[in-house]
């Protein structure tokens, strides 16, 4: 009843009612009264059931309301959770990530501590190689450190590929003392191995700065080379006592390679000299070469040894045949007696079956005319 079209209708309704009255009083007709009445009556009763009808649309508007209010409350509670539940997730996610990150930074830190530490490592290496590198050319600079050094280096190679009876250091050959003589068959016989080069010519050769520097310092070079490959070939190259040729060792690639690429001549020379020029590497190489040169002759001794062996055996062969065949006449001899007391065995069965088909009875011949036509029964082999 407040809602204002609802009092506005009956402000209407009652204004037509007094105004038919009012119009019906001054005509002062009773049926017209009656029908205003029955009309009036007629409208209080729609007034009724409109009321009616406004309270329950009142109602369910109440209700419509009230289940709007409850809905709305129950979105706002679960957009609420939604978004405390999204705002866990988000703090989540952000503390995942900071500790993830903080987690990669602290690794990254360590990591870079870590690669610090090698490289100060790394640098401490550097500093021990340059005193070492200082070191090997103070010892390469002294020429009795520089020769001790390489037949060090020349044992290492020649301990680590051959075995101990190929070689010896410092043996005597043809009254001098060789570094290493490599104890071969012959052919070739043992070869010696010098270590000792003359390196005073190649330092100066490095160091040269001008053009004519540089070939005064090589041809001293190529000279001191040239002298010591006729020294090697003089004093290691013994008829029938070494083979017919040397090795001269270089401790360092660096000459091998300059000889080889700059000193043509002297690398012909010593060709020509039958000493061979070998660097480290070249020197391993022989080395396995001269392994497997001694592997062959010992496999060559071993393969004597191994024919007198089969030779022997096969004699062994030979009589052990012979002792088989008069093992087979034995058996043959064996086999043939066994089949004689077969065929005599054969024998006697049939005989005793002969015997035991006779039918004899006690004087049934005399009236058994069978018996008297065939008369007494004789069996095979009697006398």
């Amino acid at each position: 009843m407040t809602d204002p079209i609802v009092i506005a209708a009956l402000i209407v309704a009652l204004a037509v009612l007094a105004v038919g009255f009012l119009v019906l009083s001054r005509r002062g007709n009773g049926q017209d009264i009656a029908k205003l009445s029955q009309a009036t009556e007629q409208l209080m009763a729609h007034q009724r059931s409109l009321e009616g009808r406004l309270s329950h649309m009142a109602e369910q508007d109440a209700a419509t309301q009230t289940m709007l209010a409850e809905r709305l409350q129950a979105q706002e509670r679960q957009i609420g959770k939604a978004l405390e539940e999204r705002l866990g997730e988000v703090r989540r996610h952000v503390g995942e990530s900071l500790e993830k990150s903080t987690t990669q930074t602290a690794t990254t830190i360590h990591d870079l501590k870590t690669r610090l530490a090698l490289i100060d490592q790394a640098q401490k290496n550097i500093s021990q190689l340059s005193s070492q590198v200082v070191g090997l050319q103070d010892i390469l600079a002294n020429k009795q450190a520089r020769g001790a050094f390489g037949e060090v280096q020349l044992n290492d190679l020649v301990r680590a590929v051959l075995p101990p009876d190929a070689y010896d250091f410092q043996a005597s050959v043809g009254g001098k003392r060789a570094d290493c003589l490599l104890k071969l068959p012959n052919p070739p016989g043992p070869i010696v191995i010098d270590s000792k080069f003359p390196l005073e010519s190649y330092r100066a050769l490095m160091d040269a700065g001008s053009d004519n520097d540089r070939t005064l310092a090589a041809r001293q070079f190529a000279t001191d080379v040239r002298r010591h490959i006729q020294a090697i070939a003089e004093k290691y190259i013994v008829p029938e006592e070494t083979a017919e040729s040397a090795l001269m060792f270089l401790p360092s690639e660096s000459v091998y390679a300059e000889l080889h690429a700059n000193f043509n001549a002297v690398v012909e020379d010593s060709y020509r000299s039958r000493v061979w020029i070998v660097s480290p590497t070249t020197l391993w190489a022989t080395l396995n070469t001269v392994r497997a040169v001694l592997k062959d002759v010992r496999m060559r001794e071993q393969a004597g040894v191994i024919q007198k062996e089969v030779r022997s055996l096969l004699v062994d062969v030979g009589r052990l045949d012979d002792r088989v065949d008069k093992l087979q006449a034995h058996f043959n001899q064996a086999t043939d007696d066994v089949r004689q007391i077969k065929i005599s065995t054969n024998k006697i069965t049939k005989r005793g079956e002969k015997i035991d088909d006779l039918q004899m009875s006690d004087g049934g011949e005399e009236n058994d005319p069978v018996a008297k036509a065939a008369g007494p029964v004789k069996l095979k082999g009697d006398r």
